[in-house]
Order: C-alpha cells, then structure tokens, then sequence
C-alpha cells in the first residue's frame, strides 16, 4: 500500500447536523438537519502545501428549507443548485441562493439523480445538457433544464416499490427496488432485473464511474455494470467491510465503511489505503476534491502529489497504478511521455523477472525500447563485454531448463517483429529507449539489424534448429559473420555455415569446408555432391574458384564433376564456354569431349570453333585406339569395316562419322588437313563432299573402299538437280566407275596400294536406276565405243518413258494454264459490261468522303474511290489490282 490521500479536517464540531453536502471548484455546500445551508471557501494554507487549508464561511442561509435539506447536488456548468427538502425538488442560483423555481409535480420526492453531459456545438463551443430523475413514491419522473426551468422529459416511469438508490448511466438508469437492482431504459422503460443486493448490508449502493460504468454493493462486493446490464469485469471489487457508500476520483474508488475508509483502484483491485475517521456517512466529490461528512464533522481528502504517489508506487512495483497516476499529470506532453516510457520499461522488466515474457516483448515492442538492452535480459546472447555495459533496474533473473526455453520462445516473436522494422531504410538512424534512462543506446539500424539477426539464429539453435538455415538464406541476413560462424562451428551445424558463406560471398571458405567435411564420415557434408552443387551456383564472377576447386572432383569423380560444367542451370549456362574447354582439356581429353558434346548437341552452340575442336578430339582419341587395335590384329586380318570396330574404338568411330555427317558449321579445309592419308578414309570422303569435291569423295568410296553401296548413298545424299556443283554427282560415279583416276587425284601417294578397275556392270546398273538424274547425251558419250546396246536397252527404255511422262505433265499443265486464262477473260468482259452511275450520294470507299465531281477510279469489282484514294495503304480498302 501507499499514501494517496490525507484526510484533513474542515469542519470540527459544527453546532448544526449535517444532513448533506455538495461541493464544486473551492466552495463547499453544507445542508443541515434544521434546513440551513452554510456555504464554505476551503483553500489550501500559506505555505504549507496541500494537505492543510483554511477555510471560512463565506455565507449562512437559515431560511433555505424549513425541514431537514436531504440532498444537494451543484451544477456550476449551469448555475445552478438542486436541492431535496420537505419532499420537494428546488433550484436556487448558485451564487445568490435565490429560488429559481421549485418542481411542483415532485412533491413526495425521496431522492433524486442528475446527469449532466457536454456536447460540442457546430461552432466549437461546449454546451452542457442536465437531465433529471426524480424518485416520488413508486414512479421516476424525468426533467431536463431549459430556460431556467426543469420541463419534462417524457411520462413517468412506473415501479413496483419506491427506490432506495438511483443513478444514471447515459441512457439508462440503476434503480434499486425491494431488494433487487433494476436496470430501466429511459426512453423505452424496459425493465431488467439484475441481482438482489446483500443480503446483510442494510441499504443499497449504486455508484457511477465514469461515463458507461456502474459500480453496485453487494455486501462486501461492488460489481461493475455498463449502461446495458452486463459485466465489465471478471471479478468484482471486494472491501474489508460492507460500504455505506461510494465515491469515483480516477484513477481509485473510495469507499465509506463503517469505520473507516477504503480506497482502491479498478482494474488491479488493489487496496491502496484505509484512512480511520469517525462515523463517515456523507461523502461527495467535484472539481477534483473529495469530502466526507459525519454528524458534526466534514474532512476534506488531500490528494497526496502524484509524483510522490507515483515514486511511492515504483519502489512498490506498482506499475499499471503508477502509469494511470502519470497519465494524469499536468506535465508537458513530452516529460509526460517520457515518465510513461520509463515507468513501462520498469513493468516490462518487471514483467520478464517474473517470468511473464510474451506481455513483457509486448511491451518492449510498443516503447521502441533498444532491441541490445532486450536482448541482454537472457544469458549467452550478446557478447559478455558488450553485455556488461547495459544497466538494468534489478538482478536479473537466472533462466535454464524450460523456462529458458519459454523466454526465448517470446524473444523470437519480438526479435521476428523488431527485424521487420528495421529492415525499412536500414541506413537511417533511429531513436529507442533504453530500460534505465541514461543506458547508451544503438543509434544505427544496420547494427542493430546485425544484433537481432545473430541473436535469432541464436535463439532457432537453442529451440528449433530446423528454422537456422531459412534464415541464413533470406537475402537481407544480416547475421554477424565471426560470430555466426562461432556458434555453428561450436553446434557442428556444417551445412548452415556453408549456407552462410555462401550468402556472405566468402566462396573460399565454404569450398575448403566441404573439402574438409567430404573425407569425414559421420559429416553429413560427405562426399563430393555438395561441392559440385556449390560449383554449379558461383557463375562467371568467380571462374578462377570454379577453376581452383572443381579439379579436386573431376581428378577424383570425373563423371560427377563434369556436373558443373554441363548442368543446366543459369549460373552453369553463363560460364565462357571457350576457357571451360581449354580448363577441361589440360585436365582430361575425355572431359574436353563431354563438355563440347553437351554444348553442341545439348545446348546446339553454333559456334564452328567448338564444333571444329570436337571433331578434333574424336580424331585424336581414334587415332589412338586405331594404332592398338591394328597391332592387336592377327598378320593378315583385315581390320574392320569403320565404326564396326569392337569396343570403344567402333562407338567413337560412329561417333565421329555421325557428327561429320550431321554439323553444318565445321570448317572442312580446315579440318581435312589433320586426318591422314593413309587412313580415316570414310571421314575424308565426308569433308571431301562439303568441300563440293564430290569426284575425290565418290573415287575412296569405289576405287579405295570398293563399296559400290556407300557411294550411291552419296549420291543419294548430295544430289540437287537445282545446285549446279551436286546435280553431276551421278555423272561423276558413272565415270568414276567406266574411268579410273589417277592416285593423285585422289590423295594418294605413289607409295600407297592402288590397283584400280573399270566396272561397267556397275555403270549399267547405275545408268539403269537413275536414268533421269544424269544428262542422256552425256552419260552415252561416256560409254566405251565397243558398247553393245542390249547392254543399256533398259537404260535406254528408262529414258524413254521418263521422257514421256514429262512430255504428258508439260501437256496437261499447257492446257490447265489456257483454262485459267479463258476464265479471266470471260469475268473481265463482265466487269466492263456493269454500269458505274455516280449520284450525290455515291462515297468513297478509302476516305468515306463524297465523290461528287472529283477524279475517280473504277476497280474490276465496282468499287468507286477517289483517283488520289485508289492505292493510298493507310486506308482500309486495299484491292489486289485496279
């Protein structure tokens, strides 16, 4: 408990009783048992504060009321001072005490209740509305002041018994009747019963608190009610003794008890104080003042200084009391605010030592208070040396087990929250509060970002590692390297520091990391499948470090390192494919080979370079295993046919000869130069053809090979009737085979075994079969002269009736062609014959302007258009011909 009143007496052993007492701004009002009202200014004395006061009886009216002045009630807002006496309602001028009116239709009156609300007008100004009820026998009668009179409101309400206790709450009020509390709408009169009030308390208590609240007695309870009957707390508020009466001076409730009083807050219930005074039965309240009366006596509660109560209340950790206490100050905004956030980092810490730690972050997150001083609440969290320059208002807690758990649980959702807001313009820099003022502060965002961020990963490596490496991927991370690497290193979390490497650029790192962690077994780093991973997603940037750790797996995993090279990904993709090549060839010729087959067929790189070298290699890796497998032939095996060879030999054979056959972008003469002549014999006849060299091509196939078969599908190949180096390539056969070159033309040296014959079944046979692909005077001119003409009748009947057959299409075509012409001739003589009549009306068809008199052009099909208009192409009308 604290002090917040003093009561200091006012009155001591008044001559007359006291009956009732109002009060308003310095002036109290006195009703006494023998009808006078006595008006005193109380004051506080020279000097001595607030809690001593002089006071002096400015007036003494002894005719007020000629019976017992029951109840008064001051209304300063209108002037005004209402009064129960005799039974009767009175309204005297508050200054002069004259009768303003007496309510003649409330005799019989045993109490009344007033309401008075202010409303702003259009104009700004606050204009106050009084509403009266009035209690006469078994009714309420309703009032409102007008014009210096009390007019009905509406009829009067009728009730089962007479009420021992009203007040209003806005458009309702709380009656007592029997022994029951009633709650009746004004305006509707609907009744609804509450709850009977205690059963040993001898009268009634029904108290407003504010503007929607109602406190009702219930022996020892007060129960908080609104304006529609229902509850507005959970728990009531409960006294040491039954309350005779209640009085509302925010932020307490005070409380006349038999014998003494009671003052408490709402929301807290806490008892605050017990204040002994002898037989209080009166008490009131206006301007800010509290008075209690007893018989002969009136006591004036002082107020104690609000920062005092307020002090008071810290030392006893009193927080939610002490912040309504500063809320109430009259202070400037800013030293107000500034008590308020003080006295909420003490609650909020106050909070965290009780172990409360969602409502303490909660609190911390609404004061803006420095996220390093709510981190260092908990242990291992900032660096002990920073951890030590931060104050703290008392010992901090020692936290383990679940409870660690618990608190780190909530830090996470303040960190997660905090982390949001700075992350909005990081550069900038912010204010915060400290929880003990004079605590340096962070100024800066991006360190304050960096302190939460290493704090959550923290936090998720004591609670739920799973979320670490989320983190650590978000691109605008901002965990604190040394340390982050500390804590993970020191938790053997391997694939999150290779997360936060990578996200930090500190590529070196991670790389000797996997390196290190792929030897070890139990590592869940183990192996090489994260280090190609990691390759893969460097890009061009860094080609060097590709370069520098992509040797290590492709010397000891060839087939699974040439992964970051050939993966399709956009990092792998925008990697310079020519200083690839040239890395993969120093390593491994067969490496070169795979990576240019995924450029070129996979990836289709028209560039002739890639594809020149990739015929290259094939040629040497060829050349290579051909030497091994001539000398593994038995003497006077012949070696087989090329790409039927057994093993790896025959599959990259076929493999070179399919890629010569099917790239359009080698360079040939480029090419042709490297492959021996001694040997690749079907690869030269391929690079002769591109080269158009069509008679050295054909004369390997027949005269070196002596594969009559592979020449015709040469022929097959390259023949063009509408391309004047290939439309021959049958020609060139025929006579290759009638006439047998000489070795040089066919690259051979003199050295070389070249025994070449004419074949004239195969010139028959060829002539026979492509009778229309080769000029008939020329293929008869190279015919030898003893030629007999049983022995290309065939040939010759060939020719014949592909001639025919050609003559019949040439026919045909003639006549559909004249059909054609006489078809247009007969819809142009119908198009002169149609009649062109140009009228007013008569539009143009491009601009949709009048014809009238201008220029026009008549189209085949009738439609008229300006002469400028007929071929204008911005126009919509665009005919095929005029």
């Amino acid at each position: 408990m604290h002090e917040a009143y003093e009561a200091a007496p006012i009155l001591e052993k008044l001559p007359l009783q006291i009956e009732s007492i109002a009060c308003y701004e310095d002036t109290l009002l006195v009703g006494t048992k023998q009808g006078h009202l006595l008006l005193y200014k109380v004051k506080p004395a020279r000097g001595s504060g607030e809690r001593k006061f002089e006071v002096s009886l400015e007036r003494s009216n002894k005719s007020f009321a000629k019976k017992p002045i029951t109840q008064l009630a001051a209304i300063p807002e209108c002037y005004i001072l209402i009064s129960l006496s005799d039974n009767v309602i009175s309204v005297h001028d508050l200054q002069s005490f004259t009768q303003i009116t007496c309510v003649s239709k409330t005799r019989g009156a045993t109490l009344f209740s007033a309401d008075l609300q202010k409303h702003k007008s259009l104009s700004g100004e606050v204009q106050p509305t009084l509403r009266l009820c009035v209690a006469v026998r078994r009714k309420l009668q309703m009032f409102y002041w007008k014009n210096r009179d009390f007019l009905e409101l509406q009829s009067d309400l009728s009730l089962p018994d007479t009420p021992k206790c009203m007040a209003w709450c806005k458009d309702s009020i709380c009656v007592s009747i029997k022994r029951e509390y009633c709650l009746i709408k004004v305006q509707t009169g609907d009744q609804k019963e509450l709850f009977p009030w205690g059963s040993r308390q001898q009268d009634p208590v029904i108290k407003q608190l504010g503007e929607d609240r109602l406190a009702l007695g219930r022996d020892e309870m007060s129960i908080l009610i609104n304006s529609e009957g229902g509850p507005t707390m959970k728990y009531p508020l409960t006294w040491s003794d039954i309350p005779l009466m209640l009085e509302y001076d925010p932020p307490y409730v005070i409380g006349v008890l038999p014998k003494y009083v009671e003052i408490r807050t709402i929301e807290t219930r806490l008892l605050i104080q017990s204040i002994d005074l002898t037989k209080p039965k009166l008490i009131c309240h206006g301007s800010g003042h509290v008075y209690l009366a007893a018989n002969n006596f009136v006591w004036r509660l002082a107020g104690i200084p609000i920062s005092k109560q307020i002090r008071q209340l810290l030392q006893n950790k009193e927080f939610e009391l002490a912040l309504c206490l500063a809320n109430m100050t009259e202070e400037p905004d800013d030293e107000k605010q500034k008590l308020t956030q003080h006295i909420q980092n003490l609650y909020a810490f106050e909070l965290f030592t009780q172990h409360r730690f969602e409502e303490s972050m909660n609190i911390f997150t609404k004061l803006g208070t420095d996220a390093s001083h709510v981190i260092g609440l908990y242990p291992n969290l900032l660096p002990q040396d920073y951890r030590n320059q931060l104050e703290y208002p008392d010992k901090l807690p020692d936290l383990e087990g679940g409870e660690l758990e618990k608190g780190l649980l909530a830090l996470i959702d303040y960190l997660t929250q905090k982390r949001n807001e700075l992350l909005k313009d990081i550069n900038k820099e912010m204010q915060s509060t400290a929880i003990v003022e004079g605590t340096t502060t962070i100024k800066s965002k991006k360190q304050l970002s960096q302190i939460v961020d290493t704090t959550l990963l923290k936090c998720y490596l004591h609670t739920n590692d799973a979320l670490v490496a989320p983190l650590l991927r978000l691109k605008d991370n901002n965990c604190h390297v040394e340390e982050s690497e500390r804590v993970l290193r020191k938790k053997e979390k391997f694939s999150e520091l290779i997360i936060l490497y990578e996200k930090k650029g500190l590529h070196k790192k991670a790389l000797e990391l996997l390196m290190k962690q792929a030897a070890r077994p139990a590592s869940p780093l183990k192996g090489h499948d994260r280090t190609v991973q990691y390759l893969q997603h460097l890009g061009q940037d860094h080609l060097n470090l590709i370069f520098e750790y992509a040797e290590w797996v492709l010397k000891q995993h060839p087939e699974d390192g040439i992964k970051i090279f050939t993966e399709d990904l956009p990092e792998v993709e925008s990697l310079p494919r020519d200083q690839v090549l040239d890395y993969l060839e120093k390593i491994s010729k067969d490496l070169a080979i795979q990576y240019l087959e995924h450029v070129v067929v996979q990836c289709a790189d028209e560039t002739p370079e890639f594809h020149n070298r990739l015929v290259h290699l094939y040629r040497e890796k060829v050349q290579v295993k051909m030497t091994e497998y001539l000398h593994s032939l038995p003497e006077g095996h012949p070696p087989s046919k090329a790409g039927q060879e057994p093993g790896e030999l025959g599959e990259l054979r076929v493999k070179l000869l399919n890629f010569l056959e099917q790239s359009q972008l080698y360079v040939p003469e480029r090419l042709l130069t490297h492959f021996p002549l001694d040997g690749f014999y079907e690869e030269r006849a391929i690079l002769l053809g591109r080269l158009g060299r069509h008679s050295q091509a054909l004369g390997i196939y027949v005269h070196i090979l002596q594969d009559t078969e592979l020449a015709e599908k040469y022929c097959k190949r390259h023949y063009s009737k509408y391309k004047e180096g290939n439309k021959e390539v049958y020609a060139n056969l025929i006579k290759l085979y009638l006439q047998p070159p000489e070795p040089s033309s066919l690259g051979l040296t003199s050295g070389m075994r070249y025994n070449p014959k004419p074949n004239l079944p195969a010139a028959f046979k060829l002539l026979e079969s492509h009778a229309s692909k080769v000029d008939t005077a020329q293929a008869l001119e190279m015919l030898p002269a003893n030629t007999e003409v049983k022995q290309i009748l065939t040939y010759l009947e060939n020719v014949m009736e592909e001639k025919a057959a050609s003559k019949r299409s040439c026919q045909v075509l003639k006549s559909l062609l004249y059909a054609e012409n006489l078809q247009v001739h007969e819809q142009r003589i119908h198009y002169q014959k149609v009649k062109c009549v140009i009228t007013e009306e008569k539009n143009c068809k491009v601009c949709r302007k009048r014809i009238g008199s201008s220029a026009f052009a008549r189209y085949p099909d009738g439609v008229i258009v300006h002469y400028g208009c007929r071929f204008d192409p911005s126009k919509n009308y665009l005919p095929d011909k005029f």
